[in-house]
């Protein structure tokens, strides 16, 4: 599993790319946060509803079908900036120097294909839905209460193709550390070591005073 890590900053084209590209993850992160909040508060209006008026909330489950994709993907960026996804470390924790960026990048890089991949089939899936000619720009929608599917299915190209960008930065970065030889490489997630972390965490709360 991935560890806690840290992104190097400095003044280079590539950390400047990825302080850019961060700030425009943080947006998506946020908006997956909120739809988390309101699937949440949704769920207790239909609840209360139900049991108080024996009322639910109309279209409570077309309202779960168009938010999750907002919820599961929009923030899958941001996380791949911080190396927070889940992976297996028992290898390429052992590894240093130039072995442990040529693993980093053979691994980004067939990420970045399937990614690719990704992005071509689900905007085909979202062109197969959206039709201006259509009420609503819509060829299909919810079965409860008719909400257009196409903005639920446009969001995942759109996340896919931010984390795609993602991906080329990393790239970027472990391949610059992988020709020069670089140690600690700016604008991709390093492992912290324990120690790395408690004084990380520490300054955090000095922070806060």
């Amino acid at each position: 599993m991935a560890g806690a890590s840290a992104v190097l900053e400095d003044s280079s084209l590539l950390s400047r790319l990825d302080r850019g590209l961060l700030k425009l993850e943080r947006v998506f992160a946020l908006l997956s946060g909120l739809a988390a909040f309101s699937l949440m508060f949704l769920a207790a209006y239909s609840v209360s509803g139900r049991k108080f008026f024996g009322a639910p909330l109309p279209g409570y489950v077309d309202y779960i079908e168009v938010l999750m994709p907002l919820i599961a993907i929009m923030g899958v960026s941001y996380v791949q900036r911080d190396g927070a996804h889940i992976r297996m470390d028992i290898l390429v924790g052992r590894l240093h120097g130039r072995a442990l960026w040529a693993v980093e990048c053979l691994m980004i890089v067939m990420i970045l294909l399937l990614m690719v991949a990704l992005v071509w089939g689900s905007w085909a899936h979202f062109d197969r839905s959206f039709d201006m000619s259509r009420p609503l720009w819509s060829r299909d929608s919810t079965i409860d209460i008719g909400l257009p599917l196409w903005p639920a299915k446009l969001i995942v190209p759109v996340a896919f193709f931010v984390l795609c960008l993602r991906l080329c930065l990393q790239l970027w970065g472990y391949g610059r550390a992988l020709v020069l030889g670089l140690d600690r490489p700016v604008g991709v997630p390093l492992v912290q070591s324990a120690a790395e972390q408690a004084a990380a965490e520490a300054e955090q709360l000095e922070g806060r005073d």
